[in-house]
C-alpha cells in the first residue's frame, strides 16, 4: 500500500511537470507600508513615496510583499498534484525570492487551477547583496514606475510524501514571462 501510494505520487507529479503554466496576476502587493492593492497600478503619490524607498533612504529594513499567480493547465489525461512545492523566483537575472507552498494542489486533466506564491522578503538584504542602484531599478521596472523590460523567471521544486516526510523533486519546473518593454 505504501508503495502504491508513493508510485500514485510520483506520476501526479510528473503529470505537474507536463503542465502549462503562464502568469495570471499579481495582488496584495505592499512595500514599506505601502499597499498597492491588487494590481500594479500606482497613484501619482504611491509613485513619489516609492521612489523615494527605492532609492534607499535610511530605513533600516524594506519589507516588500504580494502574491504571485500563476495558471497551470492540465494537459494530461489523469490529474495532476502535488502536496506541496519549493519556489525560487529572479528578476532579470537577480535573485529575488524563495519560498515553499505547504498547500497540497490537485488538477483535474484538460482544467486549469491558480497557484498563488506568496513572496515576503526585505528588499534591505537584496540592497545589502547586490547595489541600492540595481534593486532600485529592477523594482522601478517591476512595479511600472520606469520603463524597461522585467523578465520574470520562476523555479518550481515539487514535493511528494514518503509517510510523513516531503521530499523535493531533484530538477525543478521553469517558468518565464515578461513584464513592460512596450509589448
Amino acid at each position: 500500500m505504501f508503495s502504491c501510494d508513493i508510485a500514485k505520487q510520483i506520476g501526479g507529479a510528473y503529470n505537474l511537470s507536463q503542465c502549462k503554466y503562464d502568469y495570471n496576476s499579481i495582488n496584495n502587493i505592499e512595500i514599506a507600508g505601502v499597499n498597492l492593492g491588487k494590481s500594479k497600478s500606482l497613484s501619482i503619490a504611491d509613485i513619489a513615496t516609492l521612489s523615494t524607498i527605492l532609492g534607499g533612504g535610511s530605513l533600516q529594513n524594506i519589507p516588500f510583499s504580494m502574491v504571485l499567480n500563476l495558471d497551470v493547465l492540465n494537459p494530461n489525461e489523469k490529474a495532476a498534484y502535488l502536496n506541496g512545492l519549493d519556489y525560487e523566483i529572479e528578476l532579470n537575472n537577480m535573485e529575488f525570492a524563495n519560498g515553499k507552498l505547504d498547500v497540497p494542489l490537485r488538477i483535474e486533466p484538460g482544467e486549469t487551477s491558480v497557484l498563488p506564491l506568496s513572496i515576503g522578503i526585505d528588499l534591505k538584504n537584496l540592497i545589502n547583496r547586490y547595489s541600492k542602484d540595481r534593486v532600485a531599478t529592477e523594482m522601478s521596472r517591476f512595479l511600472g514606475i520606469s520603463p524597461g523590460e522585467t523578465k520574470v523567471s520562476v523555479k518550481l521544486w515539487p514535493k511528494v510524501l514518503i509517510g510523513d516526510v516531503p521530499i523535493k523533486a531533484p530538477t525543478y519546473i521553469p517558468v518565464t514571462f515578461v513584464f513592460g518593454g512596450g509589448k
